[in-house]
């Protein structure tokens, strides 16, 4: 069975010319692939739109990547104590948002575990390779170090203020935001088709010359018995924007056999329960949906569920019961549902 979803009161959209044909161009950037395909009947020359789009996407690592010993992200996680720094206006987007998303989901997502991820072995340092799983004392000792309270954003000046030892990881919402940058710097050249992916999170605009909208699937969760479970789905990607966050591709085992995901609660210092497997959340911003993503799969398939349709998210929760998959749907997302599909 092929569920449908399509965009609820979609943006106008312009029909190219038919025969126009789709380029596609790709990449590798902040540790995964970028791909973007474009419909324009007289676009700019290949070679230099995707030297623009890496460009731009150099130009996010430089400022928001904690694996970048230089960024403007390191040299800050690497300040002393009682500093002030002056943010880019990209990084202090994201970190506004961030910061906007850490409050409105009480700490559950929270911009400055990047210790607490390194400490489980999926940040930069690398696997804990042979020292095991940690500790509940080294999880205790780390997590007194993070806090997205103590940071202070000062929103008027742009300074951000570092206390001594936060470490901000944007992993969460970066890419997103990569993804919604390309998007637009796409518009303003004047292409109104196109599809852009950076690891498998999305946002979509126009429709393509045989007016049919950018079709992709949602990403399915893999249950306990190793099989793929709940239901084929595609969304038209028209003005929207698709994240995910699980634990089918990075996950530790733990010693009961259980899943322990990337995915860290900062609350706690563990990774979160294997029974939600994955949430997926489509809106008009990338950022939005990737961070939301990570707070909601923290939050679970209770209280996620819950924050979720009080915010009026579009989201997708697959949770692992039994050996299969059960979906639960918010209401925003169920709202486009075609019913002729």
């Amino acid at each position: 069975m092929l569920r449908l979803l399509i965009p609820v009161d979609p943006p106008e959209a312009a029909l190219p010319p038919v025969g126009t044909p789709t380029l596609a161009l790709r990449g590798e950037t902040m540790g995964t692939y970028w791909a973007v395909k474009l419909v324009s009947a007289a676009g700019p020359d290949p070679l230099v739109l995707r030297r623009e789009l890496v460009a731009l996407l150099d130009g996010i690592i430089a400022e928001m990547s904690n694996w970048a010993p230089d960024s403007v992200l390191s040299q800050f996680n690497a300040a002393p104590a009682g500093t002030w720094h002056p943010l880019p206006d990209d990084l202090f987007t994201v970190i506004a948002a961030a910061l906007d998303v850490a409050a409105a989901s009480d700490g559950a997502y929270d911009p400055t575990i990047g210790p607490l991820v390194d400490l489980w072995g999926f940040g930069p340092a690398g696997p804990r390779g042979a020292s095991g799983l940690p500790t509940a004392a080294e999880i205790a000792a780390v997590k007194a170090r993070c806090g997205w309270q103590l940071l202070d954003l000062n929103r008027e000046a742009r300074l951000l203020y570092q206390p001594g030892g936060l470490h901000i990881d944007l992993s969460a919402i970066a890419k997103g935001f990569a993804v919604d940058k390309l998007s637009r710097h796409l518009t303003a050249r004047g292409i109104t088709s196109h599809l852009v992916d950076i690891g498998g999170e999305l946002r979509g605009w126009g429709i393509r010359p045989d007016a049919t909208p950018w079709w992709v699937g949602l990403e399915r969760a893999v249950g306990r018995a190793g099989l793929a479970g709940g239901l084929e789905t595609r969304v038209a990607l028209h003005g929207l924007s698709i994240a995910t966050s699980g634990d089918s591709r990075r996950f530790l085992t733990g010693t009961d056999g259980a899943r322990l995901s990337h995915t860290i609660d900062p609350r706690t210092g563990w990774p979160v329960p294997d029974r939600l497997a994955a949430v997926t959340v489509l809106d008009a911003d990338c950022m939005m949906a990737d961070v939301w993503a990570t707070a909601l799969g923290v939050l679970g398939p209770e209280a996620g569920f819950e924050k979720a349709a009080a915010e009026g998210l579009a989201a997708l929760f697959l949770l692992r019961d039994g050996d299969g998959i059960a979906e639960r749907m918010t209401p925003a997302l169920a709202a486009m549902l075609d019913e002729e599909a």
